[in-house]
């Protein structure tokens, strides 16, 4: 077993990183560290998730590191703000968190080396012996930067998330705030509300709940998640969840309008439209795609990449590689994005639109 405090006087002999909160994120992210060959240490607002952590190779130290090169912080949203605090305090490194919420966060935690961040990954498995190191691979990874962040550390965050296994798309935090209501807030608050409706039908008819069929569970899973982060995600995000709730009510006020009309026309256009809008959710980019590489000289100054690689986010652009090549002479530099070559022409529109002046170039 690995010790529990870390020697200050010993030399580093590997990357080091601390994971504040070893739930499932932040368990699973000390796992995923680990077998990268980072030495990670974790603390927890419990002393037994630290010792279970540790035990099962979650984590090398209990503790604080102030020598981490990244700070994880996979804490409560409302505990963000002043967990933030504490780490930029105590190290040198970046300081990321990994909760659903970002507009409050980034706007309490306003700092160069803080990059507030949002790993779209989750499993019904529930605290520190849920954690996996595959959790994040093949899954998005927001990070909502700001022109505060220094470039080089945007840079460092991003390759040290993609090395996790995911794909990075950077957002502001309120467009991501109001996406993350569509996709993620409301569809839990749905999912808990069909299920209190299917218990109080089951407590009548008990064969109802064992007659539940793939499609209701399929829908109701996320259901099942830890109930106690809710509460703070829907103070935290009030506004964009009941705009997305008003709308779902207003969805659902069409389609009882429609079967209570029995309108068999208006109904299959709405199922074939559901139907169609589903098939065409995008996949992650894969590695047999035809790629291109975007050149964009840019004034070597704080938060230019967070400006570009956010209005990739925007345009809906997966940038799969980045090289920041800073200029021996002058102020200027030149970002270099590997970019899918289907979206190359929007992105680089985009960055026209913004002032900037791309090159693409097509990758053999």
């Amino acid at each position: 077993m690995a010790s529990e405090t870390i020697c200050p006087g010993k030399p580093m002999t590997q990357r080091r990183a601390a994971v504040v909160g070893l739930g499932l994120i932040g368990g699973s992210i000390g796992l995923a560290l680990r077998r990268g060959g980072w030495s990670v240490s974790g603390t927890d607002i419990d002393p037994s998730r630290s010792a279970r952590a540790l035990t099962m190779g979650a984590i090398d130290h209990v503790g604080p590191d102030p020598e981490a090169e990244i700070t994880f912080l996979a804490v409560p949203v409302r505990s963000v703000p002043a967990a933030a605090e504490a780490a930029l305090a105590s190290t040198e490194g970046i300081v990321t968190d990994v909760g659903s919420v970002k507009g409050s966060i980034v706007e309490a935690v306003n700092h160069p080396r803080f990059i507030g961040g949002h790993p779209m990954a989750g499993s019904e498995q529930d605290g520190i012996d849920g954690a996996d190191a595959d959790l994040f691979a093949g899954s998005v990874w927001v990070l909502t930067p700001t022109p505060t962040n220094d470039d080089r550390h945007l840079n460092l965050l991003r390759s040290i998330i993609v090395d996790l296994g995911a794909d990075v798309v950077a957002l502001a935090p309120e467009h991501h705030d109001a996406l993350v209501a569509v996709v993620s807030h409301v569809p839990h608050l749905t999912a808990a509300a069909l299920m209190q409706l299917a218990e109080e039908r089951g407590n009548e008819h008990r064969a109802l709940l064992r007659l539940a069929a793939g499609g209701f569970r399929d829908m109701t899973r996320v259901a099942s998640g830890h109930p106690g982060i809710w509460p703070d995600i829907c103070v935290e995000n009030r506004p964009a969840i009941v705009e997305v709730l008003d709308g779902l009510i207003a969805s659902l006020q069409e389609v009882r309008t429609v079967v209570a009309e029995g309108d068999r026309d208006a109904l299959l256009a709405l199922l074939e439209q559901a139907r169609a809008a589903r098939e065409n959710l995008p996949s992650r980019l894969i590695a047999t795609v035809a790629l291109c590489e975007i050149r964009i000289p840019v004034p070597d100054r704080a938060g230019v990449l967070a400006e570009v690689t956010t209005l990739a986010g925007t345009l809906d652009v997966n940038i799969a590689d980045v090289e920041i090549a800073h200029s021996s002479e002058g102020e200027r530099g030149v970002l270099i994005l590997i970019v899918e070559a289907a979206a190359a022409e929007r992105l680089r529109a985009g960055l026209w639109a913004q002032g900037f002046r791309p090159a693409v170039l097509p990758l053999q």
